[in-house]
């Protein structure tokens, strides 16, 4: 894995005023990933946006671990149905368009 697109846990966290263990506990309840190499633990680029959205929540809005796991998995659960109904608005469209 190309080292460029991960970041430093510990840059993160400083760069971000949060506490090792807030992100740890994501990684726990499986909210997120962290790679250990050299015992220097990262996170991927590609996730920067979700954890700051995170620790949004944490920090800013004073929501628990729990009440983030639930609010990711509506988050997902509602982006997978958005896609299925523009999946069948477009259908949809096919079927009237032969009409």
């Amino acid at each position: 894995m190309d080292k460029n697109n991960k970041i430093l846990l510990h840059h993160f966290c400083l760069y971000h005023e949060v506490e090792l263990s807030f992100i740890d506990s994501l990684h726990e309840y499986g909210l997120i990933t962290i790679i250990v190499v050299n015992d220097d633990k990262y996170i991927l680029e590609d996730d920067l946006k979700e954890i700051e959205k995170m620790v949004h929540f944490y920090y800013e809005l004073g929501i628990n671990i729990e009440g983030i796991e639930v609010i990711i998995n509506l988050l997902l659960q509602n982006d997978g149905l958005r896609r299925e109904l523009n999946n069948t608005r477009r259908k949809l469209l096919t079927y009237e368009s032969l009409i």
